[in-house]
């Protein structure tokens, strides 16, 4: 998937109330075309939380097609980034994690808590997390739940 943008894709923001219809809809395809039809996960867990008020959703986008996307959700003591999930023909080029840097950017004043899929958990410990805790299986996939403590 080429860039019809020179600059690249564009980084979005936005929380729940102020995404427009057509960023829901876009937002939730490219969870669908990720989790259900490619990871084969009969039933992903819809836990109510992206329209919690301070939960940040973070995206990249080109050409109106939405590439990569996380939520960050706010639990308090710390914030939880989920979701994470690029679209097959954009893998390759960076996207997830460029979104993953500005969540930490953003939020790694404090500390940044996710359920890694197991086979991912090197990835995530580039950026700093560590495993905090024992695997568990969610939607049919192992996972591991890490931490980033603030630098």
């Amino acid at each position: 998937m080429r860039s019809t943008d020179p600059d690249g894709p564009r980084l979005r923001r936005a929380r729940f109330a102020d995404l427009t219809p057509f960023e829901v809809y876009a937002l939730c395809r490219l969870r669908v075309d990720v989790f259900v039809v490619e990871q084969q996960c009969p039933y992903p867990e819809l836990d109510g939380r992206d329209a919690e008020p301070a939960t940040e959703h973070l995206w990249l986008e080109d050409g109106g097609a939405v590439l990569a996307t996380i939520r960050v959700l706010d639990d308090g003591v710390s914030r939880a980034i989920g979701r994470v999930a690029t679209a097959a023909g954009a893998r390759g080029r960076g996207l997830a994690a460029r979104l993953i840097e500005e969540a930490i950017a953003g939020y790694g004043d404090g500390p940044l808590t996710l359920g890694a899929q197991a086979h991912l958990e090197e990835w995530y410990a580039r950026f700093g997390f560590r495993r905090s805790g024992p695997g568990y299986v969610e939607d049919g996939i192992p996972h591991v739940p890490m931490r980033r403590e603030p630098a």
